[in-house]
């Protein structure tokens, strides 16, 4: 595998960040210690560091050479408020808190990849290392956008990267086209009229409006979707009542809509509320719906994508680029970064079995160390390749 010799000889350094940010998870709009390990970590390469947007958001500018070209590298920082239940020595210090999607490695990557071409300046332009809060559910990555992210740091192209468990160390997952899923949250209340358990005459009953709704919302991708197009309609929770004899004047439920599309976002979203108020004006109740569209869908650009498969390629050989993995119905926030900005989302193998084969939002998941290497080295040489050191345009030359 071509790695990066400079990369190689950093690894341990790396390992140590990475634990050490394991040990100390902080959850969306929480990460103050991330934030300022990173930022002082940056200042001390001399990259000009900029702090603030998005609360605890952290970008790392490195300009090199005469060139006007920009870029921009993204990686998230947030843990989840989940209870880690590994038992090794950098396990969370933070009860309730543990860093069960890797964030703690994707971090560390592009501070890598910052430390090597913050020394190796092999390149000519202008990179901007963006460390984005609040993946995980709060949509940080919309945050930045608004805030005025690529107004204050103009880039030409954007690019992410996440690992994922299931694939081999070394080995690189990227496609044009949608990646993964939009993750968009709908919650409903129903308001009927309370009355006795025994007297539901006397009452408009939200409960068996609510099981009608949720079996209807299942025809929303059954019926209405084209069959070809992959979406997903899950009723993830039903709240109501006080106990056995009340008939209550509310029940709550929510649930979540994936797709690859603006266009089927769209047709659910319509659904769903067509379906939650007109099934609830016909028993005589009123259904009141919002309907948050949290993440879009994940969707690469096919000319970034091109020059990332070669990337990938200079940094673990060709053989080990994988270019036909199916999209996942998962989300993440990038793609509010991808709305502004063509770019790459790609999947870095964490490992198989035992050895980083355990699925992200795990109590016993940890992030792969010896993937640490790999994903920096593809920062680094898609940095290369975008911004190459004679001032042309992006590298197109088959990889290794």
């Amino acid at each position: 595998m071509p790695l990066i010799d400079g990369v190689v000889s950093l690894s341990e350094e790396m390992r140590g960040w990475r634990r050490h940010l394991h040990a100390h998870p902080e959850t969306a709009y929480q990460e103050h210690q991330t934030a300022e390990f990173v930022a002082e970590k940056l200042k001390s390469w001399g990259l000009e560091v900029h702090r603030g947007l998005a609360r605890t958001g952290v970008v790392g500018t490195l300009k090199v050479g005469d060139g006007n070209r920009a870029i921009g590298l993204r990686a998230d920082m947030d843990a989840l408020d989940l209870e880690e239940l590994n038992d090794f020595a950098h396990r969370s210090q933070h009860p309730g808190k543990m860093h069960g999607c890797g964030h703690d490695g994707h971090t560390t990557m592009l501070l890598g990849a910052a430390r090597h071409l913050s020394q190796a300046r092999s390149f000519n332009g202008s990179v901007h290392f963006i460390f984005q809060p609040a993946e995980e559910n709060e949509a940080g990555g919309r945050v930045m956008v608004q805030e005025g992210l690529f107004e204050r740091f103009p880039v030409e192209s954007v690019y992410g990267m996440h690992n994922m468990p299931g694939i081999e160390v070394g080995t690189i997952a990227l496609r044009p086209g949608a990646m993964m899923a939009s993750a968009d949250f709908f919650f409903v209340t129903i308001r009927g009229v309370g009355a006795h358990g025994a007297m539901p005459n006397r009452g408009i009953d939200p409960m068996p409006i609510a099981a009608e709704i949720v079996m209807a919302l299942q025809t929303v991708v059954a019926r209405n979707v084209d069959p070809i197009e992959p979406a997903v309609v899950s009723v993830t929770k039903i709240n109501g009542g006080f106990t056995t004899n009340v008939i209550p004047e509310t029940v709550e439920l929510c649930g979540t809509t994936r797709a690859f599309s603006t266009r089927v976002q769209d047709l659910m979203e319509r659904r769903i509320r067509e379906l939650c108020e007109g099934i609830a004006k016909a028993h005589g109740a009123v259904a009141e719906v919002r309907y948050d569209r949290r993440y879009p869908p994940t969707v690469n650009s096919a000319d970034e994508t091109e020059i990332a498969a070669l990337a990938a390629a200079d940094a673990v050989g060709r053989t080990n680029v994988l270019r036909d993995k199916p999209p996942t119905m998962g989300s993440e926030d990038f793609g509010w970064m991808l709305l502004e900005r063509p770019g790459c989302y790609v999947w870095l193998g964490n490992g198989t079995g035992s050895e980083g084969g355990c699925m992200v939002h795990n109590p016993r998941y940890d992030f792969n160390d010896d993937a640490l290497a790999v994903g920096t080295s593809y920062w680094v040489k898609l940095v290369e390749r975008l911004l190459p050191q004679t001032g042309g345009s992006p590298s197109m030359a088959a990889g290794s």
